[in-house]
């Protein structure tokens, strides 16, 4: 497999080409993983009162905040229309896990795991920021560990 890179002034938007002679399995699934990467994307708003388009890669951590669910970007925060049981049924094949009653992370943004004295365990973001979970849902995040690995 070919990959390149073009950067040239005459594309004002993100371009990707699959080329090949014939469509065959290797070619749909590369397909087919690209539009489940960039086509589900959501609408939140930001600080101030922008709408904005945001794609579940860049999402770190969905969390209730208030009647609010607040989607935590690497450098924003949005406020989302969607309830966090609507964001987690919609996201459970893009990475994500409820770590505790209101919070979904991005298990790819996940830096480190800290295990505390009390029963809850730290979950450390690459972005720095930090959450905790209960022991009871840590079997959910094994099994995403388990699966990276394979």
């Amino acid at each position: 497999m070919d990959i390149k890179t073009v950067i040239n002034e005459k594309y004002k938007e993100t371009e990707l080409h699959v080329c090949k002679d014939r469509l065959d399995d290797e070619v749909q699934g590369i397909v087919d993983t690209l539009h489940s990467m960039y086509d589900a994307a959501f609408t939140g708003t930001d600080e101030v009162g922008n709408r904005c388009m945001l794609r579940p890669a860049e999402i770190f951590s969905f969390y209730a905040e208030g009647q609010h669910v607040i989607a935590l970007g690497s450098e924003h925060r949005y406020t989302m229309n969607e309830k966090l049981y609507q964001l987690e049924s919609l996201l459970e094949t893009q990475g994500f896990v409820r770590i505790s009653k209101s919070e979904l992370v991005n298990f790819r943004k996940i830096k480190a795991l800290d295990l505390g004295v009390t029963g809850t365990i730290k979950v450390i973001l690459r972005n720095g920021y930090e959450t905790y979970t209960s022991r009871r849902n840590v079997a959910k995040i094994k099994e995403l560990l388990r699966k990276e690995n394979v």
